[in-house]
Formats: structure tokens, sequence, C-alpha cells
């Protein structure tokens, strides 16, 4: 008997102690529910709070993309025209190669009664590189002559002093009569000459530079070499 009465009162804890878990464990859960659901409370309040922030933050990040792609097309453009303009201008150095004007090697300067006795005429070495000079010398040292305007030395163009009546280097310090023949400093030989001779169209001097006659060589005395007095 005793027996039986301790397995009904076991038998009525258990149903006793069943009953009960299933509220701790709801209470438990009641519990925890809150925590899980904090965070998301607190980030729909975030978003209701700063809306504003939140478009900014958007508008800011497309300004910056649409900003790059501009300037991304910008530069593509640049790239783009300065290849064309290279490529045309390597073009038109292909169709129109470099070609150097230099003066004309054979050209007029004016009639026989321009050229004083004694002088020197300078106004044709900026254009010419010639000095036209005429002398009352005998021989090949006179008459009417075309000096070629670069020292016999390194090849400085020299300058005529009219009142020293001489040529002077500005470079070395060589120096040369009037008619051309040097008697100072280190030029080795005296100036050289270009042919002359008068245009019988219209009495024109005419010079050509393609032909020249060095004293030391003999040439002076060579028809073109100059003109005498006794012809103009």
């Amino acid at each position: 008997m005793a027996e039986d009465k301790s397995e009904g009162a076991s038998a009525e804890a258990e149903p006793e102690k069943s009953a009960s878990e299933p509220a701790q464990s709801e209470g438990a859960a009641a519990q925890e529910k809150p925590a899980e659901e904090q965070p998301k409370a607190e980030k729909k309040k975030q978003d209701k709070t700063f809306p504003y922030a939140r478009g900014v933050a958007d508008l800011a990040i497309d300004k910056i993309t649409r900003r790059g792609f501009v300037s991304a097309m910008a530069g593509g453009w640049m790239c783009m025209v300065t290849g064309l303009t290279t490529f045309l201008m390597s073009m038109g150095r292909f169709m129109y190669p470099n070609v150097l004007y230099e003066p004309p090697t054979r050209f007029k300067v004016g009639s026989p009664e321009d050229y004083p006795m004694n002088n020197v005429e300078t106004k044709w070495k900026q254009k010419y590189g010639v000095w036209i000079g005429r002398s009352d010398q005998p021989g090949e040292n006179g008459g009417l002559y075309a000096l070629i305007s670069v020292c016999t030395h390194l090849g400085c163009p020299p300058n005529w002093l009219s009142a020293e009546n001489k040529f002077k280097c500005p470079c070395h310090g060589s120096g040369f009569r009037i008619t051309g023949v040097n008697f100072e400093g280190p030029a080795p030989r005296p100036l050289e000459r270009a042919w002359i001779g008068i245009d019988p169209d219209d009495g024109q001097i005419v010079v050509d530079k393609s032909k020249k006659y060095q004293k030391e060589l003999g040439q002076w005395a060579l028809p073109g070499a100059h003109i005498s007095n006794d012809q103009l």
C-alpha cells in the first residue's frame, strides 16, 4: 500500500512539473524576443530620424559618379583630338617637306653711277651677303668689284669701317683693305670676290655669287672678277 501511494504522488508531481516547463520556456522566449527585435527597431528609428542624411549621401555618390564619367569623356576627347592633330601635322610635313629658301645667287645691284670712286656700298650685305666696292688702284685691285662678306679666317662677317677705310672682323680682329686684301689679324688670305658684269639690255650691274674668285690663285685677273674703270 505504501508503494502504491508513493507512485501516485510521483505521478501527480510529474504532470505538474511538465506543466510548469512550458510556462518557463514561454517566459524566456518573451525575454529574448525584445532583445532580437531591438536592433531592427533602432534601425527603423534611425531611418525615420535621418532620411535627409541618407538622401545627401546618395546624391553625393551620384554626383561623384557623374563627375567621373564626364571627366573620362573629356579626357577621351582630348586624347582623340591630340592624336588627330598630330596625324594631320605629320601628313602635312610629308606632303610639304622642309625647304630652305635662300636668297638668289644672281641679282642686280643698280647702275655704275650709284657707286662713287674709293667707296664701299654696304646695303647689299644683309640681303645678299656682298659688298660692292670701287677703287682707283691699277690692275686687278681696281675698278668695280663684289666682295663676299665672309672672313677667310673662320667665316665671321666683317664690318666696313669707313672712317678707317678698311674691313674689320669682330671675331678675331682680321683686317682687310678696301680692295679685300688682308693685312692684319689671323686671316690667311684676301676676301673672295663674286662674278660681276653689266647687263647689256638695261645697263644694270649683275652679281653672281655662284662664281667665286680668289686672289691667291691669280683669279682676280680673270674676266668677271672685276669691271675696270675704263669700262664704266
